[in-house]
């Protein structure tokens, strides 16, 4: 049976009164800097167990230890009391500044204390990833598909939130659609978001992205590449007519959306065709039912 998902709790206490408490920039806006609550002995406060970030780039966290044995905190870490531990905080946002304040050895932090539960500080531990400035396309994407899956936002919702477009938050969304290897390639920083989105769709898009990667192709090169007619039979003839760029967009959107191969058939010079949709057993089977009859 599917997954029971939550309902989706709009933009009230669930996604724009978070929103408030994650700042976006490398350390935060200087120019508006928030108030803390209170000052914490470092002691005090803990990493949350649960933070999905598992990585921190060092050079980066010694440019913010820099920052900040120069100016200090300059916008206070979000904590909550912890479930764990009497009188100890575990930080909601705001973990690379307290391993930066370690780095330069302070002994208090600012902090704003909230009242969240597990669940919002999960989200508000994704929203806060999705703004660090050194996100690949792959992690970011990711962020998007939990906040919808998790929490049940929509696009609208996001893209409002986050300040992104929503063909921004769409474009990104398609990414997970690649394989694996096209994926890696991303996250090793090797492939962009731009030529990755002309492989979308693409059966053969692990060999068309270790191309681009090996000749160094520009984004438009790219796009040549993935719009050339596949190789040619004995006869000369294509061996199969490319589909455009705006099916192959609307099978990824599918695909993105329902997470099962979608491939759309339209015949040529008419207005109808067929959209046909694989799944891999019984529980995708299930999922799409559910999807479809609007339950």
């Amino acid at each position: 049976m599917a997954e029971t998902r939550p309902k989706n709790r709009g933009l009230g206490r669930g996604l724009s009164a978070l929103m408030a408490d994650v700042d976006t920039g490398p350390q935060a806006s200087a120019d508006a800097p928030r108030t803390a609550d209170r000052l914490l002995p470092l002691e005090r406060v803990h990493p949350n167990p649960e933070q999905p970030r598992r990585s921190f780039n060092p050079d980066a966290l010694s440019e913010l230890a820099a920052s900040i044995k120069e100016k200090g905190i300059i916008q206070p870490l979000i904590v909550r009391p912890s479930p764990r531990t009497e009188g100890d905080f575990e930080i909601v946002a705001g973990e690379r500044r307290w391993r930066a304040a370690q780095q330069v050895q302070l002994h208090e932090v600012p902090v704003i204390v909230r009242e969240f539960d597990d669940t919002e500080v999960l989200e508000v531990a994704i929203i806060e990833n999705i703004q660090r400035a050194d996100l690949n396309p792959v992690d970011e994407a990711s962020g998007y598909r939990q906040l919808m899956d998790r929490f049940g936002h929509t696009q609208d919702q996001l893209a409002t939130a986050l300040g992104k477009s929503r063909s921004h938050i769409a474009n990104q969304l398609r990414l997970l659609t690649l394989p694996d290897a096209v994926r890696e390639l991303m996250i090793e920083g090797k492939l962009s978001s731009g030529h990755a989105r002309t492989l979308v769709g693409r059966e053969d898009s692990e060999a068309l992205a270790a191309r681009i990667v090996k000749e160094g192709l520009s984004v438009r090169a790219a796009e040549k590449l993935t719009k050339a007619p596949k190789s040619t039979g004995p006869t000369g003839s294509s061996s199969r007519k490319e589909k455009d760029a705006d099916t192959r967009q609307i099978e990824a959107e599918l695909a993105a959306a329902l997470k099962m191969k979608v491939e759309i058939d339209h015949k040529e010079g008419t207005e109808g065709g067929t959209v046909t949709i694989r799944y891999a057993n019984f529980g995708q089977l299930d999922d799409l039912l559910r999807t479809l009859s609007g339950f």
